[in-house]
């Protein structure tokens, strides 16, 4: 097999959660020596379904397991000096130290940035939080549902065509994962420069920020147009909107005119496509209440697939809204073979989602499933910082560990 693109490269997770593992995931599957360090207790996924036969054990969490395959499992107390001593003694041996403690609590577990780098001025730490390591909000505490409405993204979700409908979130810890995904980028960033002068620096990742940055177009409506674009469609362009079919939800998306009138074409040119409510894109928004009907009830009689394809074949950019079991049954992610089966000793072999991408020369893999709670603390403690059989009892026994 070819080396790894990050093969050679030694990350230190710590926390709990989806940030702060998603980041390191992202290098370890990309070849990457990662050391999740977990409290005692464990990471708090590992409370988390889904758990096979629906029985919680901690080494069985779907969530768990999907985040940490390729990753060595250790424990700390880092509320214990020897615990934060010998996270020290990680750093100095790693290139990356990743983590989502809270910016209040950073110093208390060995995690002042200032300290480690005098121990290792290489090191990039990248710290993800909800809201940042400053500001008058750093230090509150958040979850998904917090910064999912922080970042605006709650409000702009939602039913379609409900505008009577509360704020609501994505499902799962979807605020964590962009967190994530925008921590192992800039962290690369972070190492490229290091390339040029030898010297690390600390990343401050405010998961509110990401999720602002990301909702499109939102901001330039108000200023350009006095518009708020919310999720049942107040947008100057239509029909930008979802409508269900027999047996499930469509996207309908015809912003240009020549879309429109394809799909007119497609619809077998009704009279009231004529009219002059609807007589372009710009109307037909501020004339959204009138046109939604005429849609829906045409769009009512198609399955999804068949509509799908009728509009394809029209050049009109028509979406089908896959289901979960749509996508496991998906023909175009099998050809590419994401979806991934990983054997682990306690839960079995399941299927997981794989990488959303392709490497000619430096492909991604599996190359071993999540570990087990301190799975890998001698081979890491003794192999890698070198204590002895008998400092690991005493660490151990001292609940350092």
């Amino acid at each position: 097999m070819a080396e790894q693109a990050l093969a050679g490269l030694r990350v230190i997770e710590c926390g709990s959660g989806v940030a702060a593992a998603y980041t390191a995931k992202l290098m370890a599957d990309l070849g990457a020596e990662v050391v999740k360090v977990e409290e005692p207790s464990g990471d708090v996924s590992r409370r988390r379904g889904p758990f096979p036969g629906n029985e919680p054990h901690p080494d069985k969490s779907g969530l768990f397991l999907y985040l940490n395959c390729n990753k060595q499992g250790v424990t700390l107390n880092l509320r214990d000096p020897r615990g934060r001593e010998l996270l020290r003694r990680l750093a100095e041996k790693a290139d990356v130290l990743v983590h989502n403690y809270p910016p209040r609590q950073m110093a208390a577990v060995g995690l002042d940035y200032d300290s480690l780098r005098e121990a290792n001025p290489r090191l990039v730490m990248t710290s993800l939080s909800p809201f940042g390591q400053d500001g008058p909000y750093r230090d509150y505490k958040a979850y998904d549902l917090t910064v999912s409405c922080a970042g605006g993204w709650a409000w702009l979700n939602g039913w379609p065509g409900r505008p009577e409908m509360p704020p609501l979130k994505a499902y799962g810890q979807q605020t964590e994962y962009q967190s994530g995904a925008t921590g192992a980028v800039v962290t690369m960033g972070a190492l490229l420069h290091r390339l040029q002068n030898g010297a690390g620096q600390h990343i401050d990742v405010s998961g509110q920020e990401c999720i602002a940055a990301e909702i499109e177009m939102t901001y330039t409506f108000w200023p350009y147009m006095r518009l708020t674009a919310v999720r049942w469609g107040q947008r100057p362009i239509q029909p930008v909107d979802f409508f269900q079919c027999k047996d499930g939800w469509i996207f309908v998306l015809c912003v240009e005119e020549e879309q429109w009138h394809r799909f007119v074409e497609l619809m077998g040119s009704p009279e009231w496509t004529t009219w002059e409510v609807f007589a372009n894109r710009l109307v037909r928004a501020s004339n959204y209440d009138a046109l939604r009907p005429f849609l829906e009830e045409w769009v009512s009689e198609w399955t999804v697939r068949d509509l799908y394809h009728a509009a394809q074949q029209r050049r009109i950019p028509f979406a089908p809204a896959s289901t979960m079991a749509d996508l496991l049954d998906s023909e175009h992610l099998k050809a590419r073979g994401f979806f991934v089966e990983v054997a682990h000793p306690l839960a079995g072999k399941h299927k997981y989602a794989g990488a959303p991408y392709k490497l000619s020369g430096t492909p991604w893999a599996i190359r071993s499933p999540a570990p087990t709670l301190g799975q890998h603390n001698e081979a890491v403690f003794g192999g890698l910082l070198g204590l002895s059989g008998d400092e690991l009892r005493s660490v151990r026994e001292a609940g350092a560990l």
